[in-house]
């Protein structure tokens, strides 16, 4: 795995992949921040498998998803006679991740005891297992992840300051999908892809109706909520090669608009697919050719090919002068 799995053109996601490459090969801790669905565990295991770390183990914990009562002994793990039906020595996840990287999720959901038994493990590098008096040696990198605002939480007295300042030493912050929307048709044509190979059909395109509704809506899920909806999508959409907006969930399509029958072929589709998402590329770069070429991956001489060919023209009030 490196960063080239992180899709996306927009400067956002640039900003990431280069912070990932300077912090792979530490051992400071990094909290990972952002929406539920940005992909917060998709960068942590970035980090981890292009770091000096990824001859190890990543060992995963939703902290929001075990009972309180479990959390301590799953992490820390436990002798054996510690409690009622702890008939042997177990591991804790912490142990487990040695010589890897230890993923906390929503760590902002970790009650306010196992913060502090968290801390010392930041801080002592070592562990204690549940029912042990002994201390055990850990070499783990911590990584973690939250979608709440920690300074809250920490105004609100549900999170320890000095735990907040152990765990961001880097931070990494992703912004939702409605702040980059750069990245929408990227990440369109990815799952569409992906999803039309494992349901073993033939690849399906979507309508220019269809990619207006997916521009326009908001997507308070994110990367997860879109991923869903192309694969709704196509089980929908069975032997139809076209993904039209009659498919889309009445949250994204809320007139319930159906496609007008217009007849479409592979070419005319992808036609218009590609004057759409060149038209995307010279928004953002404000029509300078050069950077969209660049950003893009074509050749100066091939975009201005392609320009040609669709017909593409900038409104003089939107673009500034080609550079």
């Amino acid at each position: 795995m490196d960063t080239s799995t992180l899709l996306g053109k927009s400067t956002a996601i640039s900003q990431i992949k280069a912070l990932i490459d300077k912090v792979k090969d530490l051992d400071a801790p990094v909290l990972i921040t952002g929406e539920s669905g940005t992909g917060k565990e998709l960068i942590a295991r970035a980090v981890h498998f292009t770091g000096a770390r990824s001859g190890g183990r990543f060992v995963a914990l939703n902290c929001g998803a075990i009972p309180d009562h479990l959390l301590e002994s799953e992490l820390f793990g436990y002798a054996r006679g510690a409690f009622t039906g702890a008939m042997k020595d177990k591991v804790g996840l912490i142990e487990e991740a040695q010589g890897g990287t230890f993923f906390l999720d929503e760590i902002g959901d970790l009650s306010f005891p196992l913060q502090a038994k968290l801390l010392r493990a930041l801080q002592e590098k070592e562990i204690r297992r549940v029912g042990e008096n002994r201390t055990r040696a850990v070499d783990v990198r911590f990584i973690s992840a939250t979608n709440k605002t920690l300074e809250v939480e920490i105004g609100q007295g549900r999170f320890r300051e000095d735990l907040y300042y152990r765990i961001r030493i880097i931070t990494i912050e992703i912004p939702p999908l409605r702040e980059r929307k750069d990245d929408l048709l990227l990440l369109l044509e990815h799952f569409a892809e992906k999803y039309c190979r494992e349901l073993k059909k033939e690849r399906a395109y979507f309508t220019p109706r269809t990619l207006d509704l997916f521009l326009d809506y908001g997507w308070p899920g994110n990367v997860r909520e879109l991923q869903n909806e192309v694969q709704r999508c196509l089980i929908l959409c069975g032997e139809d090669r076209f993904i039209r907006e009659e498919y889309l969930s009445p949250r994204i399509n809320p007139r319930q608009e159906m496609s007008n029958g217009a007849d479409y072929n592979f070419f005319e589709a992808k036609a218009e697919f590609v004057k759409r998402f060149l038209n995307q590329a010279l928004l953002r770069s404000h029509n300078n050719k050069a950077r969209t070429a660049e950003e893009i991956g074509l050749s100066r001489q091939g975009l201005f090919k392609l320009i040609k060919k669709h017909k593409i023209e900038a409104p003089a009030k939107e673009f500034g002068p080609d550079r």
